[in-house]
């Protein structure tokens, strides 16, 4: 997973945010957009999302199978 790529997920999926230190368990919905900001970062192969102005935690292989790549169109097109 490359960082930038951006993607929509196509079913709701499970996150981890970090609220004051403490993880809580949100749902990402589907139709949501989300950018991949950084990792993996660890043996569980999770990787930083930017959702909404916010920064989750999501599993790799969650981004992966539940959502499609957006392509970036170029400026000539």
């Amino acid at each position: 997973m490359v960082t930038g790529k951006r993607f929509r997920l196509e079913h709701s999926t499970l996150a981890l945010d970090i609220l004051q230190g403490k993880r809580t368990a949100v749902t990402v919905p589907a139709g949501a957009i989300l950018k991949v900001v950084s990792g993996p970062s660890d043996g569980e192969r999770t990787v930083d999302i930017l959702w909404e102005g916010r920064i989750v935690a999501m599993f790799a292989i969650d981004v992966d199978v539940r959502g499609t790549e957006i392509m970036e169109q170029s400026a000539s097109a």
